[in-house]
């Protein structure tokens, strides 16, 4: 038994190291932020009640089947004949079966299906759009976490080589060679390298929690898996924005809903024009009676069921003459609708050839300010070795040379950022030209 519980507890310890050691793919990522997000979940829904919304537009054309039955008791006094009254008791009892069908009304029932399918179609495209948003934010606080924990290296490394000469001073401190002034401005660098670091892992830690947050999962343990990130360079731009816009134009589902919603105004028009027509409707009906009461030899009650059985058929025409306006009125609203549908898919259009040419834009901005970072890195790197020599033959004091060594950090910083801030507009334009952005 007591092996027993220490297999199953050394079990549970694993299960425990693993879940706290996991570290999320971009792709788990965006599978996990999809399945779990409650907007997804309430646009499923909605089209669960539009798969409704199409059963009832269909049952529609079907005839409408009702059956009754009524029992009724009289009591008292009734006239038999002028002047004599009699106490009577009376039973009566109805049975039917009745169905209508509509005809014709203006053709509202086949304009209403398509409009429900129409709509169906509709929020899956929404649907669609909802979870094309939800990918393109989870990459980006992915990346973020990717650019902060090169940040923090970055910030130890500068760490871990102010220590490394702050042991060189002491050292020259000792032989007589720097005063021993030097050690204070090396330990005041020391303190700003570990304030860096501190700010560093801070900011990891919130681009974690907001990660965590977005998938719905616990932050305690939360990590993500490291992707190696290319060198940007010219074969990731793209030379021309026009095969972006058509493709979007095309394929984006903000485009296509605009659409849908322009055919969904023009059915409605016809579903309210329908209020100028006439409704026929046939109607069938088939039932029987038995009366009793307590001054009649009546006859057996099956028998009277069969006798009193009957059918009865109807064809209404309900033709519409005045509606007080109501008729004309939706039909002018909704014309007007339509044209607020043409302006909205024109707006769409706008707002995304907008967005997309300012994603290139700041693409090619982002190319070159990280051309520009590589190139002042090496600038500083240089320098800064240059400094470290003047500082080592002690033609340079260690307040000039930890400026040096600030600015390249500041450069190793400025590149790490150019880096990923290109990587990800152009996963922006990646997007819009309907290319995965998890790969």
């Amino acid at each position: 038994m007591k092996t027993k519980f220490l297999l199953v507890l050394v079990l549970l310890v694993s299960i425990s190291i693993n879940a706290q050691t996991k570290k999320w793919t971009l792709q788990e990522c965006v599978n996990h932020a999809i399945e779990n997000n409650i907007t997804v979940k309430q646009a499923e829904n909605s089209l669960l009640i539009n798969e409704e919304n199409i059963k009832a537009a269909k049952g529609a054309f079907l005839p409408s089947v009702g059956a009754n039955v009524s029992q009724s008791l009289s009591l008292g006094n009734v006239q038999v004949f002028s002047g004599s009254f009699v106490d009577r008791t009376s039973n009566n009892t109805n049975v039917g079966i009745n169905a209508s069908e509509t005809i014709f009304n203006g053709f509202r029932n086949r304009n209403n299906y398509k409009q429900s399918i129409l709509t169906l179609e509709t929020d899956e495209l929404e649907l669609a759009r909802i979870k094309d948003d939800i990918s393109l934010n989870v990459v980006n606080a992915y990346l973020n976490i990717l650019f902060n924990k090169e940040n923090l290296v970055t910030a130890k490394k500068q760490f871990d080589f102010t220590n490394k000469q702050l042991t060189q001073v002491k050292e020259l401190v000792d032989a007589g060679v720097q005063p021993k002034a030097n050690i204070n401005d090396v330990l005041a660098t020391l303190s700003s390298d570990i304030q860096k670091v501190t700010v560093a892992e801070n900011s990891l830690a919130l681009a974690k929690l907001t990660l965590s947050q977005f998938l719905q999962v616990s932050f305690d343990g939360f990590d993500v898996q490291s992707i190696n990130i290319d060198a940007p360079s010219d074969a990731l731009l793209y030379d021309n924005v026009t095969p972006i816009l058509e493709h979007a134009f095309k394929n984006r589902n903000e485009i296509k809903i605009a659409e849908k919603n322009i055919e969904n105004a023009k059915l409605s028009t016809e579903i309210f024009k329908s209020g100028f027509m006439p409704t026929v409707t046939l109607s069938y009906g088939f039932g029987t009676n038995v009366f009793f009461s307590n001054l009649s030899s009546d006859v057996a009650f099956f028998d009277q069921l069969n006798d009193n059985k009957g059918h009865n058929f109807s064809l209404n025409a309900n033709i519409p003459i005045f509606s007080r306006f109501q008729n004309k009125t939706a039909v002018a609203k909704s014309k007007i609708q339509e044209k607020n549908s043409q302006l909205n898919l024109e707006r769409a259009k706008l707002n995304l050839e907008a967005t997309i040419q300012r994603a290139f834009t700041d693409a090619k901005a982002a190319f070159r300010t990280y051309d520009a970072a590589k190139t002042s890195l090496k600038a500083q790197q240089l320098s800064f070795n240059n400094s470290q020599e003047k500082y080592n033959i002690g033609s340079m004091n260690a307040f000039d040379l930890d400026q040096g060594r600030v600015r390249l950090f500041n450069a190793e910083s400025s590149l790490i950022n150019a880096k990923y801030d290109f990587v990800f507009k152009t996963k922006v334009l990646d997007f819009y030209l309907g290319k995965s952005i998890t790969q």
